[in-house]
């Protein structure tokens, strides 16, 4: 990137709302350049409960313009990328005397079918859990249910297919970049960065500045922008627990818990149950944010009081904490500040404009970035036309029910893969599995094996084509094979990636 390169957009953050922008604004027509400190979705963006939602509880709280923008955004998302977005159904468990009452359950679940604008998920029903499989985990108290449809999503995955999107679109994408000082000269913005592997600065020139740094946007407004004493973010901690498999049903549960929070439990990854979230704020640095035993406790004890089982410590094989960055509405408790992002614009006359951006959540990401665009058009001109509701992202040019057929493709052009691994890669890379596996004509062509299904050609196509650099980048964002692997193997994984990495520098 030349010294006297100027960009239209220059977007800090590479989580979802700052790679779903940079997509956006590249394919209108915008010249972007987009810096991440660390790998894309390595902060709030991957710590989520991996949900495409429209967020039922959000109903109590009046927030009805947030619900209805992401009950829409669910099939459309869908449509967008089959492969790491698809339906999954709730059980809501009901029981007399719990935290609310069915005519209040009922009414949410109406308003949720009907202004949403469902095409292809199914309504909301009502269960006998007696007779219903969803019945068998729980205990006998809970005789009734009530079911719903939401969708889940592969969080990383969805951020990592944004950037390589806007990169492919055009857009200069830098992950492990540190943005270090952004000043205000001759109405344009001049970025200061360094590259956190080798130390090594650059100025760049942009005529508009996004600061979508999540959890740190006060940070960068303070200390890279300038702006000392801002305080616009509630950081609120969500900390999560996955487990032993505690069911063999395909849905998901919703739980109420007598605080009134809710939790959910999900199958993740065929073999273990997902568990979460809690909601305390949190004042630390959001990068070293970690689960307490507090919320452990807090998680084993309110899956306990629906399980028949009960959920110990014992059972949890991995637990995972991010910090969001709910816009400061001045709200009394965590679980009820506000969910909707905010869009600041500042730059006034000739100087050049900022936008920040406040909270957010994964559901809405891409009718964010609509909105940002609007600013920036506001700002620096108007480019193009909203596009991306009807675009597909890498891998997903496939119809949003056409998963198995795809997996069928992949396993006649590759009869040697194994069924789970043909399934694992679809629901990975979509059409690009092939793409990936090239003119691989057995299981040897695949490449060293470094445990599960992961092999060589994977981890070189994940450096190639998704800036991973480490081996968690790969088994805890772009694959989830942490779970998997052994501590032997996830070594053996980092010094491959080590060498191939340097080799390609």
């Amino acid at each position: 990137m030349s010294e006297q390169a100027i960009f239209d957009v220059f977007v800090i953050g590479g989580g979802i709302n700052g790679c779903g922008i940079a997509r956006d604004a590249v394919g209108r027509g915008y010249s972007v350049a987009l810096a991440e400190m660390d790998d894309f979705a390595s902060g709030t963006s991957s710590g989520s409960t991996k949900l495409i939602h429209g967020g039922l509880r959000y109903l109590e709280h009046y927030e009805f313009r947030l619900v209805r923008e992401a009950l829409m955004e669910r099939e459309v998302l869908w449509a967008m990328a089959p492969h790491v977005i698809w339906p999954m159904r709730f059980v809501l468990p009901y029981h007399k005397g719990g935290p609310r009452p069915a005519w209040l359950i009922r009414l949410g679940l109406f308003l949720y079918d009907h202004i949403g604008g469902r095409k292809l998920l199914p309504a909301t029903g009502t269960l006998d859990m007696t007779r219903d499989p969803a019945g068998a985990p729980l205990k006998r108290l809970f005789t009734k249910a009530f079911e719903y449809s939401d969708g889940w999503v592969d969080d990383a995955r969805l951020v990592v297919l944004n950037a390589r999107d806007a990169a492919d679109r055009g857009a200069r994408i830098l992950a492990r970049t540190r943005v270090v000082s952004a000043r205000r000269e001759n109405g344009r913005w001049a970025i200061e960065t360094e590259d956190a592997q080798t130390g090594g600065r650059e100025t760049v020139r942009a005529r508009m500045l996004v600061n979508a740094t999540g959890p740190w946007v006060d940070r960068v407004l303070g200390d890279a922008i300038g702006k000392k004493d801002v305080h616009n973010v509630r950081l609120v901690q969500g900390s999560h627990i996955v487990v032993k498999k505690q069911f063999d049903d395909p849905r998901a549960y919703f739980f109420q818990n007598p605080d009134g929070r809710i939790m959910f439990a999900i199958p993740y990854q065929g073999d273990f149950t997902l568990i979460g979230t809690t909601d305390r704020d949190f004042t630390g640095n959001p990068a070293e944010v970690r689960i307490s035993d507090a919320e452990i406790d807090y998680l084993c004890t309110s899956a306990s009081e629906y399980f028949s089982e009960p959920v110990t410590r014992q059972d949890i094989v991995w637990t995972y904490s991010a910090v969001r960055p709910l816009f400061d509405d001045g709200a009394s408790k965590a679980q009820e500040a506000t969910r909707d992002y905010v869009l600041r614009l500042e730059g006034q006359n000739d100087q050049a404009p900022l936008l920040n951006v406040f909270g957010g959540k994964l559901t809405t990401y891409r009718r964010l970035a609509e909105s940002a665009l609007d600013k920036i058009g506001e700002a620096i001109g108007a480019k193009g036309n909203k596009w991306t509701a009807t675009s597909h992202l890498p891998g997903g040019d496939f119809p949003a029910t056409g998963y198995d057929a795809e997996v069928e493709r992949l396993k006649a052009r590759y009869p040697f893969l194994a069924a789970s691994h043909a399934r694992r890669l679809v629901r990975l890379y979509g059409t690009h599995a092939a793409k990936l596996l090239g003119r691989a004509a057995s299981q040897t062509d695949l490449g060293k094996h470094f445990g599960a299904d992961l092999y060589e050609v994977e981890v070189d196509w994940l450096i190639g084509q998704e800036w991973a650099r480490r081996a968690e980048d790969v088994l805890w964002r772009r694959t989830k094979l942490g779970l998997k692997l052994t501590p032997a193997e996830i070594a053996e994984l980092e010094d491959y990636m080590h060498g191939a990495v340097n080799a390609a520098a």
